[in-house]
């Protein structure tokens, strides 16, 4: 099977966020995504942003244009976002994020009506119908096929830093979980989600296609659902492996990493040197302790073996690629991350807010709308943050 790569800008940005619609009393979700969407859809259609249902009528995503920085990637978020708000106010629904509703049970959601998702719910039944999950995308795009696998293995040595950091799914069906993201181990129960296999390369990658779509496992390229694949269509490596992110700035930090260290390897690739992989199970290992213990984890950095925790090893990471960031004109973005070591994850705020309230997880989701709805602007947020 032949699988052609698309032509995309080098590491240029997009953004794909998943969205709860809940209850602005209550908190509960409500399943009124397609009501909302047909109120949007013709002042959309100009727009450089799209607004598009998902797998349940709680939910809507929205996606930026591709932009050459972060920040136009979020500026189209932003709008996006103001634009479905002039249309949910009024209606009582209030939006928020995180990987997890904090206590919203999966029986009382409704699939949205294509055929798509029947199909994908037909197949995977409870699984697929507990996929209560939110997460966010982001694309980066690559000059040469022939950089898309090693890059894709080289970024399975980040995916725990990337997990930690926006690890917002404590709670699960109003239970606590003593995980910092259920959401990553309840996803990868789904066919074809999970770590990324350790291709080579793309022929590698068209072999497997080819394989997966002549036994009926898929249909095509996009039913791909890794924590990290290659987006033939649009030229990208996208990174599916984060929580839902609860505000925009961390939003725009964790998407400035991922450009900086997709061109980071880019450059290596340019230079003729390889890039360092781990063992698949180290992979495995790592990804299950950022899921686990999110900001705490210790990770697995090298093939030897060698484990630091994971806060240190981002910290040495944004001092090693500080240039890359300022090349790109992303460095008050990329200076986030730091801001989340400071301040903690989502995770770690819902678990605050929680003990504060006794365990009332109605609170965990007044405060996550508040911090959708109040916290700063990403502007406002850069503002504040040193040059």
């Amino acid at each position: 099977m032949t699988v052609p790569f698309a032509t995309s800008a080098r590491s240029s940005v997009g953004i794909e966020w998943e969205l709860m619609l809940a209850d602005r009393d209550s908190g509960d979700l409500v399943p009124r995504a397609p009501q909302v969407f047909e109120a949007l859809s013709e002042d959309t259609d100009l727009e450089r942003f799209t607004i598009t249902q998902e797998l349940l009528t709680n939910t809507l995503e929205v996606t930026s244009g591709v932009g050459r920085t972060v920040a136009a990637a979020v500026d189209d978020i932003a709008d996006a976002i103001e634009t479905v708000r002039a249309v949910t106010d009024p209606l009582g629904i209030e939006m928020m994020c995180a990987g997890s509703h904090p206590f919203a049970q999966w029986y009382e959601q409704d699939v949205t009506d294509k055929t798509r998702y029947h199909e994908l719910i037909e197949r995977t039944q409870w699984w697929g119908r507990n996929m209560m999950i939110w997460g966010i995308h982001v694309h980066v795009g690559v000059d040469d096929v022939d950089k898309v696998l090693p890059i894709v293995n080289a970024l399975s040595v980040y995916l725990p830093h990337l997990q930690a950091l926006s690890a917002s799914s404590p709670f699960w069906a109003g239970d606590r979980t003593g995980y910092a993201s259920n959401r990553a181990l309840v996803f990868q129960q789904l066919p074809t989600a999970g770590l990324p296999w350790p291709l080579r390369d793309w022929a590698e990658f068209e072999a497997y296609l080819d394989d997966m779509v002549r036994t009926g496992v898929m249909a095509d390229a996009s039913e791909v659902r890794w924590d990290i694949r290659p987006a033939p269509r649009w030229g990208t490596i996208e990174v599916r492996a984060c929580d839902g992110m609860s505000t925009l700035p961390e939003l725009a930090a964790v998407a400035a990493l991922v450009q900086v260290l997709v061109e980071h390897f880019s450059r290596e690739l340019d230079e003729g040197r390889g890039l360092t992989t781990l063992q698949p199970w180290y992979v495995r290992e790592n990804k299950w302790r950022a899921a686990r213990y999110g900001l705490d984890a210790r990770v697995i950095v090298d093939p030897d073996g060698t484990q630091v925790p994971v806060r240190e090893h981002l910290t040495e990471t944004l001092e090693r690629h500080a240039e890359i960031a300022l090349e790109l004109k992303c460095a008050k973005e990329y200076a986030g991350v730091a801001r989340i070591l400071e301040e903690g994850a989502s995770y770690s705020r819902q678990l605050t807010v929680a003990d504060a309230a006794d365990g009332d997880l109605r609170e965990v989701v007044r405060h996550l709308i508040r911090e959708f709805r109040s916290g700063p602007t990403l502007r406002e947020h850069l503002a504040s943050m040193r040059p």
